[in-house]
């Protein structure tokens, strides 16, 4: 037996970029054949995109994790790695993502709808692509970009243009069932229907869709009986009609009060989608009634009494039996008019492919505090930063010295001074901390060495050394006074 399934919680991660290639060209009879490491490839996106053979989300509820493949390494002769394939899901029309906090994200609504959930990782470039007048022949490439992992909500909300709203055994899956072709469970207890079910109905030159929700009761609005779950399913519908059970013998219940009860809920209830992606709160929607089980003698008097009471409210209110079918036609081109009149007055615009990408930020952004961990230490957050040390490589000295360059352009080090950093302080970039040495020149013409080396990073080393062994005699001095 197939499940409807509404929400889910979807991991989703991105593939990661390939690793450039360090290579130089060895040819014979060419001894400065000049580098050729090719670029990494870029890592597959994770892709939503609308389906009209989807109905459900199912799949990711058995399925709650995505990713897409990584991209390839680089190699020489100038070849860069093949991109990863982008990983692309399948989810129905009028699907709602959210973020781990409910914030909306994106409506995606419309056959063919897409949104990048996930960016794939850039691939790392190769030396071919690193060099330069200050260096002629890189020694070091640089690693591929981790792609992108998030955790999002996907929650469905049905796309119809008749919402039937009532108490549990109202009959509104029996009215459905009439009026299309549609075949929902139908039993003489409450909360048969658990998931919405939806008709397609034909008057005359329209053609609409009918969304049977499953039954409020009060304190819907507040979450009780799964109410939340059943009211988003109407943030959609452009019309609601009200199902009345003229045949209750619930001590309490009447035709009047249970309208009275509905409304209460469907206005205590903020829709999460507005604009163009809803249509404003509940209480402002077209209403339209409808007093089933007329083939009941004492529910037709009932329905009979109470009609002129709920006319003056200035709904249209039409008596039917959903089991004789009495009363359907007048019934069907009442729903057609009105929505009719909503398609008229809010004409969808020509249907087009539409692709949802998220915002792009300011990479060259960034921004410097006090560690909080660290007395003393800094941490320097930013995306270009933080980019660029996941990418260096740093067992080769030739890289860290191409990454100080790049820190010193970006201003890193100008805003580390005004920040107060010390000689020898702790520095956070992203997930690498170390000491900080001004003294360090960077983007300055560098004399040729050994490829995968770096001379300033040699004269630091030997400075360190050259303390360390100072220290060392101090501390020896002291000891052998102690003695």
């Amino acid at each position: 037996m197939s499940r409807f399934i509404d929400r889910v919680v979807l991991h989703v991660s991105a593939g990661k970029g390939g690793n450039g290639c360090a290579s130089v060209h060895r040819e014979k009879f060419k001894p400065l054949g000049g580098p050729d490491g090719g670029n990494g490839g870029r890592g597959g996106d994770v892709i939503l995109e609308v389906d009209r053979n989807v109905h459900t989300l199912l799949d990711f509820h058995f399925h709650p994790n995505a990713k897409a493949t990584n991209g390839k390494q680089g190699m020489g002769g100038n070849r860069d790695g093949a991109q990863g394939d982008d990983l692309v899901l399948k989810v129905p029309d009028g699907t709602v993502l959210l973020d781990k906090d409910g914030r909306v994200i994106a409506d995606l609504v419309g056959i063919g709808t897409r949104y990048e959930a996930a960016q794939g990782g850039r691939g790392g470039l190769g030396n071919a692509a690193l060099s330069s007048r200050a260096r002629k022949a890189p020694g070091f490439a640089l690693l591929g970009e981790e792609g992108v992992e998030r955790d999002l909500v996907l929650e469905l909300k049905s796309v119809a243009d008749v919402g039937l709203v009532g108490f549990p055994s109202a009959g509104k899956s029996s009215l459905v069932s009439v009026l299309s072709a549609a075949k929902p469970k139908i039993a003489d207890y409450p909360f048969t229907t658990l998931v919405p079910n939806l008709g397609v109905v034909s008057s005359g030159d329209t053609t609409f869709t009918v969304a049977d929700v499953p039954g409020l009761i009060p304190g819907a609005s507040d979450g009780r009986g799964l109410g939340l779950d059943f009211l988003r399913h109407l943030e959609r519908c452009a019309v609601l009609a009200h199902v009345v059970d003229c045949a209750t013998l619930e001590p309490g219940r009447d035709p009047i009060s249970d309208i009275d009860a509905l409304e209460a809920e469907l206005a205590a209830y903020k829709p999460a989608l507005t604009g163009d992606s809803g249509l404003g709160d509940l209480a402002d929607r077209p209403r339209i009634v409808v007093l089933n089980k007329a083939d009941v003698p004492e529910a037709a008097e009932l329905a009979e009494m109470v009609t002129p009471e709920l006319e003056e409210r200035g709904w249209p209110v039409f008596t039917i039996s959903a089991v004789s079918r009495d009363g359907l036609r007048p019934l069907t081109f009442a729903l057609a008019a009105m929505v009719k009149e909503y398609r008229e007055a809010h004409p969808k615009a020509e249907p087009k492919r539409q692709v949802i990408r998220p915002v792009a930020q300011n990479e060259s952004s960034f921004e410097v505090f006090a560690d909080p961990e660290v007395p003393g230490g800094f941490v320097v957050r930013g995306r270009r930063p933080e980019r660029w040390v996941a990418q260096t490589q740093f067992s080769n000295d030739e890289a860290v010295g191409y990454l100080a360059d790049r820190l010193a352009r970006l201003g890193v080090e100008d805003a580390l001074v005004k920040h107060g950093a010390e000689p020898g302080c702790s520095v956070t970039i992203g997930d690498v901390s170390f000491e900080w040495e001004p003294q360090t020149p960077a983007g300055v013409d560098l004399t040729r060495t050994g490829r995968g080396t770096d001379p300033r990073i040699d004269q630091v080393d030997r400075i360190g050394a050259a303390e360390r062994k100072h220290a060392h005699r101090i501390r020896r001095g002291l000891d052998a006074e102690d003695q």
